[in-house]
């Protein structure tokens, strides 16, 4: 067989992590790893939540050979170059894990690829199109008869999370350890590092020896996360009645910590992905976001909280309302009147909710006080069972594992037919 190229089109930091990684990852195991016979390529198109960070965390993945980063993507998509003039080899197969679906049809006809669609909800472009991986048979169902034979439902590819992390073991009331996510946009780390360190601080004064860590996203450095639990950068430090935090490094390992004001020690773990270590946890302090499909994966018992002590703050919305909610003067204006009206038209938030179509893991919205939800975790911690049974409806709807896989199995199948 001919040298093939695989080109995988993606964009945020979710789709990177959760979507990438897994199928790259599987696509490996499933076409081998010379790189004269396949070579993996991403190009990476604009998204309003990416961190700029993305080119560097895909080229981290062995699996792959090459990346172009967001900011050169117009020009690939209008004339079909890359920045550092890529070659292309004769056959090959673009693969969708993020953007637009119209950027896999203008690109597989410029290279003359076959193209592989990977479909969350919707699947758009049926007649131009390759072959469709969606991710429930509702979306299947949707499609003209006559496209019928291109949709292959595989699954959640945010569920792969699961498949590499131990099981969560129970929690103990004598020894827990609390994991902390407050996200990686600072639009939702203004608010969710000074809340989760006040909470934090609120449960260690209850109980002393639970232990709290931070895995911290890979596209957020330490001093950035550190900044917004600093009463001098960050207003809701104040807001939130959190004593701040600093940075420090264990003197035998230069392992990061946050030490509060009060004294509290919460470790910052850089490792990633983190399944491991969110796997240990008894449960989880999360935003809204790609992190809590990956604790609901790995059955690991969350609270989500969105605060809304400042309407304006939460500007990291997708499409039109994120861009009317950053425009330049006017934007707070915007994601004042944005955030008002998704809160009067909050459905669920969490992704193991979706899943479930019920409120199995807390949503906490609105202006939410520290003590409030710490004496919820300190509840769950001193009632094991409670938590067990939030692990329990957790492993009931995260359904079955395999969704990289049966992709790759599709890329595959396309490369035959080449």
């Amino acid at each position: 067989m001919s040298p093939i190229d695989i080109l995988i089109l993606s964009n945020g930091p979710g789709e990177i992590t959760t979507w990438v990684r897994p199928v790259v990852k599987a696509l490996r195991e499933k076409l081998g790893d010379d790189r004269e016979h396949v070579r993996i390529s991403v190009v990476l198109s604009p998204c309003p939540n990416a961190s700029g960070k993305e080119a560097a965390i895909a080229l981290s993945y062995p699996e792959v050979d090459r990346v172009q980063s967001a900011e050169h993507f117009w020009q690939f998509l209008l004339w079909g170059r890359t920045q550092e003039n890529w070659d292309w080899r004769s056959q090959g197969v673009v693969i969708f894990l993020g953007g637009d679906q119209i950027f896999p049809v203008v690109i597989g006809k410029k290279l003359g690829y076959r193209t592989v669609v990977y479909a969350e909800w919707e699947a758009r472009w049926h007649n131009l199109i390759d072959s469709f991986a969606v991710m429930k048979p509702q979306v299947a169902a949707k499609v003209s008869p006559k496209y019928a034979h291109k949709f292959t439902v595989v699954g959640d590819l945010m569920l792969e999370a699961k498949s590499s992390a131990p099981h969560s073991p129970l929690p103990t009331p004598h020894s827990p350890t609390i994991g902390i996510l407050p996200g990686s946009k600072a639009a939702k780390l203004a608010q969710g590092v000074p809340l989760t360190l006040a909470i934090a601080e609120y449960i260690h004064s209850k109980i002393p020896q639970t232990k709290f860590v931070i895995p911290v996203a890979p596209t957020l450095d330490l001093q950035t996360l550190v900044s917004f639990a600093d009463a001098q950068k960050n207003p809701f430090v104040e807001t939130f009645h959190s004593s701040g935090a600093s940075l420090i490094f264990l003197e035998e390992n230069h392992q990061p910590l946050l030490k509060t004001g009060s004294g509290l020690i919460v470790e910052l773990w850089q490792e990633n992905p983190a399944h491991n270590l969110l796997s240990q946890c008894s449960i989880c302090l999360t935003t809204v976001g790609a992190n809590t499909a990956e604790l609901g994966a790995l059955g690991v018992p969350m609270i989500v909280l969105l605060p809304t002590q400042q309407l304006d703050a939460m500007r990291s919305w997708d499409g039109l309302p994120g861009l009317l909610a950053n425009l330049p003067g006017v934007g707070s204006t915007f994601a004042k009147i944005i955030n008002w009206f998704f809160l009067r038209r909050k459905g669920l938030l969490a992704w193991p909710n979706i899943w479930a179509q019920e409120e199995i893991v807390p949503e906490l919205v609105g202006k939410l006080q520290p003590q409030e939800v710490g004496e919820m975790v300190v509840d769950y911690l001193n009632n094991p069972e409670k938590l067990e049974d939030i692990r329990t409806k957790l492993r009931r709807v995260r359904g079955e594992g395999g969704a990289a896989e049966k992709l790759a199995n599709l890329v595959e199948e396309e490369i035959k037919s080449l």
